[in-house]
Order: structure tokens, then sequence, then C-alpha cells
């Protein structure tokens, strides 16, 4: 991956041999509803890790334990070698390390590009402005859009305004990048290149964790493919493995339908 951008509140990174997400045996119910059912995986830095599955199977639910959008109902989910459902942990902290993408793209309407890059970074990591505005400048050259700094989002398509997003995301400096389904929302012909700034990512070492529906991205950059249903992760392999041969009945049933 690429060396840090700025200064501000940087870390040391964790050894290699850290897992960068370990999660055990964890269960989320909403209300009587039982989204993940048991869910054990473990991903080592700089892999991109690709979660598919049918609608309902809790793969954005999984996705979102990994930095507390969704409190766990049981369970463990290391980060890094820390425990983040142990109360006395700074999970501000924590989630400065972790970049995270949305379907929908979450810009602030009413800012430029830039200054929706560097408010975090001012307010989060206590970067100065022009300190702030150099990382966001730096980053936007990675993803393609040095052109629109002062644009507002309005003014952009949306596979811009996506990639602004994960510029977004890239100027807090994380270990690594959680993406849900960030392509769904864009019209076909913008999907390519939001891949193209994820296959980047990869290319860097950038740990990820991918929930798609692109199974090109996923067979091309994917260093392991899960197969989620009702719950639980009933297939894992690598992508080519698990594209080319499913074993498991339900992802037989659900890839002959996507590929």
């Amino acid at each position: 991956m690429t060396a840090p951008l700025g200064s501000g509140a940087e870390v040391t990174t964790p050894p290699r041999d850290v897992p960068a997400i370990d999660i055990r045996d964890l269960h989320k119910s909403f209300g009587e509803h039982e989204v993940l059912k048991g869910i054990n995986l473990t991903i080592q830095p700089g892999e991109v890790v690709c979660v598919v599955g049918p609608s309902g199977s809790g793969k954005s639910t999984l996705l979102r334990t990994v930095n507390l959008l969704e409190q766990p109902t049981s369970g463990s989910v290391h980060i890094e070698g820390v425990d983040i459902l142990d109360p006395d942990v700074d999970l501000d902290h924590i989630r400065t390390r972790i970049g995270m993408v949305f379907q929908q793209f979450n810009l602030f309407p009413h800012m430029t590009v830039l200054r929706n890059l560097t408010i975090a970074q001012e307010r989060v990591l206590r970067r100065k402005p022009a300190e702030a505005r150099a990382v966001a400048r730096a980053v936007l050259e990675r993803v393609g859009l040095t052109d629109k700094a002062a644009a507002h989002p309005a003014q952009l398509s949306g596979g811009q305004q996506q990639r602004v997003a994960i510029a977004r995301s890239l100027s807090m400096n994380p270990d690594m990048m959680l993406f849900d389904e960030p392509t769904s929302a864009l019209d076909p012909e913008l999907v390519g290149e939001v891949l193209e700034v994820m296959k980047g990512l990869a290319a860097e070492g950038m740990t990820m964790m991918v929930v798609t529906h692109e199974m090109g991205f996923a067979r091309e950059v994917g260093s392991r493919l899960i197969f989620m249903d009702d719950g639980l992760i009933v297939e894992e392999g690598t992508p080519r493995e698990v594209l080319a041969a499913p074993q498991h009945p339900r992802t037989q049933a659900f890839l002959s339908k996507v590929l």
C-alpha cells in the first residue's frame, strides 16, 4: 500500500501476522429475526475478500458489524488484534483505520468535492487545513478526479460521486476498506470506472472486504470469495474455485442465475 498521506493522527501499523479482521461466532438479531447465525471469518492484511449471496443473506449486516455500525448480539470482532466490543476500547480511533464506502455516496451536497474530503481530516485527525487540502488533492489524483475539486456533488455523475466517496475514505489513511455494494446504485456504463479505482487499491495492497454482485471483479481481484446464505457462510475459496465449481447446492443455484 502507498505510504500514509499527511501526518494527522497517524498510528503504528500492526505486524503483518496479526489478522486485519478476526470474527468469531458472530450472531446478530433484529428483534426475533436472527440475521447472522454464527459467522467465523479471518481476513489477513492485504487480502481482498468478496462477499456474495442473495438479498437478505446477511452480507451487509456482516460488513456493518466490522466497524460497529451494527452492534453484534454475541460473538467477537477483533480489528488488528483489538477487541472492538471491549467497552474500554477507543472506537472512534479504531474507525479511523477502517474506510467505508456505501451503496449511496453520502456526500455533503452543499460542500465542494475538496471540502467533502477535508472536513473529517480536520475534525477527526486534527490536520491543519492546508495539510488536509494537500492530502485531498493527492487522493483525488489517485481516483482520477483532480479537475473536480471545486465541483459540488450534484455536478458529478454517479460514478464520479462514488469515486469521491472512495477518495474521502482514503484521505483518512485507513488500514482497510469496506465496500457495501459500491456499484449497485450506478448506471451500468458507470460501474467500470469505480471498479478500476478498487482494482488499483487492491494492487497497492489495501485490505478490502467487498460485498458485491460484480462476479468479474471478484474473479479478477479477489483473494477469496465467500458465499453467504440465510445468515451463514456456506462456502468459501478462491474466486476461480468457487465460481468455476461451486460445491454447495445453494451456491450452485445462485451462481447459475448470475453468471
